[in-house]
């Protein structure tokens, strides 16, 4: 079941892991919420800065945005007013720490945010529709902005905060929902809630390479591990999530169940070992060994509807939003051993 924003209705959307020890670590292994931080209304999407000292939560029906000082888990002076009373919804940071974009789908808008002053710069630049997702290139001169009203993708220059030629039709009349951009910013990969389908964007060209990928139904977040090889799609309808070679854009083996269903956002760890995991309406994250792709351990309880996640640039800390709290919940990631060789995918900085 899709939970989407539209003015003037308003419906609402928003890991759980079992995770086996590697070989030679403590039997034992379990993450844990180590606090709760209260924020706004309805918080939706989660961010989280380079140096980790900062993330940025959208509350969805209040319009604004609250940061949190990740030293201490609380919020940061007054929540930031991004575009109207409603709507703020995803939100990404630049890679270097300067900006919060946040979409906000009820005015079809995204607001750019100055993280240094904490205060909305200039005016919200304005796409139509329902601006959804957001996700830069590696060198951050360009934001990938996901329209789900019409089914496309708006690519911005953050330099100048303006739209770079037409929209890019991803397939389907509407519905594209998530976006992530591989390490080497080569390609762009977008979720496509509709026909539950994935469209691989050229970002040197801004043109959707090959057909569709068919994944599974209901699909919301995308994740892409840090190497590149792999592209984690949640399938809320399905309470999975499936897996995209990204080499050959075929999905691998079949989808991995998500215990409590639902899988509505994820995140990948730095060092590539585990994808946390949203699950919508069980009120959990499940965590996947992405080494095997299944899932590990007994789901982590949370808050209320959990959505949005992001990971510490160093790998010790999960923050989820929870729509239906008006909280983030902070969960430390018991960390296992990396893979000592993983592969390489290509250097970044493509436009």
């Amino acid at each position: 079941m899709r939970h989407r924003a539209v003015v003037p209705l308003v419906a609402f959307a928003a890991l759980t892991l079992t995770i086996a020890p590697p070989t030679g670590s403590p039997a034992a292994w379990a993450d844990s919420v180590v606090t709760t931080t209260p924020v706004g209304d309805h918080p939706r999407g989660v961010a989280i800065t380079p140096d980790g000292a900062r993330a940025y939560v959208t509350n969805h029906l209040d319009g604004t945005v609250s940061v949190i000082d990740t030293a201490t888990n609380t919020v940061i002076g007054t929540p930031i007013t991004v575009d109207g009373s409603v709507g703020a919804d995803g939100v990404a940071i630049t890679p270097n720490g300067a900006r919060a974009y946040v979409t906000n789908s009820a005015y079809g808008t995204v607001s750019v945010i100055d993280t240094v002053t904490n205060t909305v710069i200039g005016t919200p630049i304005d796409m139509g529709g329902i601006a959804q997702s957001v996700a830069f290139t590696p060198n951050g001169a360009r934001a990938y902005v996901t329209n789900y009203s019409d089914g496309s993708v708006w690519v911005f220059d953050t330099a100048t905060n303006t739209v770079i030629g037409s929209p890019i039709d991803v397939g389907g009349p509407s519905g594209a929902a998530g976006v992530a951009i591989t390490p080497n910013g080569a390609r762009a990969y977008v979720t496509n809630y509709s026909d539950g389908t994935v469209s691989v964007i050229d970002t040197a060209t801004n043109k959707v390479i090959g057909t569709p990928i068919t994944v599974g139904r209901g699909l919301e977040g995308v994740a892409i591990t840090p190497n590149g090889a792999r592209a984690y799609v949640a399938n809320e309808n399905a309470g999975t999530v499936s897996v995209i070679d990204t080499a050959t854009n075929k999905v691998i083996g079949t989808p991995i169940p998500v215990i409590g269903g639902h899988a509505y956002q994820l995140a990948i760890t730095p060092n590539g070992a585990r994808a946390y995991v949203t699950n919508l309406y069980s009120a959990t994250v499940s965590v996947i060994d992405t080494a095997t792709n299944t899932v590990i351990g007994s789901p982590i309880p949370v808050g209320k509807f959990p959505n949005g996640v992001a990971i510490t640039p160093n790998g010790t800390r999960a923050y989820v939003a929870n729509q239906e709290s008006d909280a983030v919940s902070v969960i430390e990631i018991d960390t296992p051993t990396p893979d000592p060789d993983p592969p390489t995918f290509g250097s970044s900085g493509s436009s």
